[in-house]
């Protein structure tokens, strides 16, 4: 059956090219690029607080601090010819469920390494390693309200 273009024929018909038929050659994806894209993709998802162990998130801060980051950080790839497995450790949000955080996170790991590295996932382990709690907010300091106004002088008469 023969597609025809549902548009009109506006002057010229463009052809595209066909696309070239790739050479001889190898290529080779390193364990660092595997890495960098599913740490992105794992920090994607809402509940992931930060990747890494405590140390690595400690020296994560100081590179941070001079301007730098480390999208790999708490990302270990292994890659082989056709295929690649990824261990992740992360920190979870509080309030947020692990296994399905965990699932969530496998699933966008999978997804972007396929799709942007174009090997085959194997296999995506993810560790929890710790949980962080947000600091408590800190309530107004009393007396600190601007009683500067009429209507507030009266009342402290």
């Amino acid at each position: 059956m023969e597609y025809q273009n549902p548009q009109p024929n506006q002057g010229m018909q463009h052809r595209a090219a066909p696309a070239p038929v790739p050479g001889p050659g190898r290529t080779v994806i390193s364990e660092t690029a595997v890495a960098k894209v599913a740490g992105i993709a794992a920090r994607s998802v809402p509940g992931v607080y930060s990747l890494g162990s405590v140390p690595s998130r400690a020296l994560g801060a100081i590179r941070d601090a001079v301007g730098s980051s480390d999208h790999a950080a708490g990302v270990r790839a292994e890659v082989g010819e056709t295929q690649v497995a990824v261990d992740i450790s992360l920190v979870a949000s509080y309030g947020t469920p692990l296994h399905s955080l965990a699932n969530q996170v496998r699933a966008a790991v999978y997804r972007a390494v396929e799709e942007l590295v174009g090997l085959q996932v194997i296999e995506v382990n993810v560790e929890v390693t710790d949980v962080y709690i947000p600091p408590p907010v800190k309530p107004a300091v009393a007396g600190s309200t601007d009683m500067s106004g009429p209507a507030e002088r009266e009342a402290l008469l």
